[in-house]
Parts: structure tokens; sequence; C-alpha cells
């Protein structure tokens, strides 16, 4: 934290509150849904091996990452890295993981044009998230604009970023559902089940992009009084 103030308060404490409150939420609704099987059978690895061969990308590898809720989709190696809890599990919560991380995959071989954004723009966040926080110290403490404007922009890079991975998880998890409902991996009240894990994933990428744009505006504030 740079300063407190009131408007601190008024900033950053409902962002700070929602993503407590998100972090929660999925962390309990996983919980939940991975004590629900499907009538499947079907372990999370084979959901999206499965859905891959299934949409022309049987080439696209799906391995075990270590970590709870790490699953993730890589597209420079195109692998689908499942975590334990998803990969090896038949529940509700691994089936609709998995499927999301496919939705990731399948919008890589769609050129989803969100998607293809938030990849050109990574290097970029990568290499400014340990930047511009010293930048904007160093300019803002030794009273050089140029400094503070230099963190400002590399910082609002990464609030570009959390922006546009909004409707890249929308996207990614509406697509999972489709892909569920119609290869028959879930039936019934199954879908709304892994719905609900979806969602409250969701929420945690609204929480950190509310929090990055409030920041930011802070962050503008700060520089214009001074």
């Amino acid at each position: 934290m740079l300063f407190f103030s009131p408007l601190d308060i008024v900033l950053l404490v409902p962002a700070l509150l929602l993503s407590v409150y998100a972090q929660f939420k999925v962390s309990n609704t996983f919980s939940k849904m991975s004590q629900v099987r499907a009538s499947s059978g079907l372990t999370g690895s084979q959901v999206a091996k499965g859905l891959l061969q299934a949409n022309g990308l049987g080439h696209v590898g799906v391995e075990m990452v270590e970590g709870r809720l790490s699953d993730h989709y890589d597209p420079i190696s195109k692998t689908l890295r499942l975590s334990p809890d998803v990969y090896q599990s038949n529940s509700l919560a691994a089936l609709g993981v998995a499927a999301h991380e496919t939705g990731h995959a399948l919008q890589h071989k769609a050129s989803y044009f969100p998607l293809t954004i938030r990849q050109s723009i990574f290097p970029v966040v990568r290499f400014g998230s340990t930047l511009w926080l010293p930048m904007f110290f160093i300019g803002l403490f030794m009273s050089i604009p140029a400094l503070i404007d230099a963190g400002i922009v590399l910082f609002a890079a990464a609030v570009i970023f959390h922006i546009v991975t909004l409707p890249v998880e929308f996207n990614a998890s509406k697509r999972a559902i489709a892909q569920l409902k119609s290869g028959g991996y879930l039936v019934g009240n199954e879908v709304d089940g892994a719905k609900k894990v979806l969602d409250a994933a969701a929420l945690t990428y609204v929480a950190a992009a509310a929090m990055a744009v409030l920041q930011l505006i802070r962050l503008l504030l700060i520089r214009g009084n001074e």
C-alpha cells in the first residue's frame, strides 16, 4: 500500500472483500461438487481426451500437474495440465474443470480474439509485473514524473490483461457446458452441479479485474496530486 486514506476504503476494500468471498466460494463449491460422482464414471482426464478427440484436437496433450486447482491450458506446448483432483476424479467438479480447460484449447484452435489479445500482451504483463511498483515508488519519492507514468503504463497493461481474461474465461465455461451436454458426459442435474463450479471460478476473475481497475484509478489519483 502506497498510503492509506478514506479513499482507499471506498476504492479497494469492496474489491478486496469480493476477492476473499470469491476464493471462499470457489473452494467451497469445488469441495462440495467433488463429492458428487458423475453417472458416466469417467474421470476428468478421460473427458478432456474425449472432448479433444471429438473436436479434432487429438494432438493436444493431457498431463497431470501438482497442486490444487492448478489446472490450465498451455497454448505454447498445446497441453492441458490438470490437477490430481481433476485428472483422476470422476466428480462433477472434475468434469466441469476438465471441460473448461478443454474450452481454452477450442478457443486456441478457433483463434478466439480475446484469447489472442491476452496471449499477445502476456509478455508485457509478465515483464511489467515486477517493475511497475518499484518504478512508481522511485518516481514518486524522487519526483520523477516520467518514472511514475512508466510504472502506471506497465500496471495498466496488467489491468487490460485482467479485463480481457473475463470474456476468455466466460466463453471457455460456456463451451465446456455445451460440450459436456452434447457429448453426453453429464446428464440432468449433473450439468447444474458442474456449472456451479465454473460460475464460482468465474467470480474470482471478476474480483481480480475489479481490484486491478480500482488500483489503477488509485494510482492515477496519486499521480494527479503530484
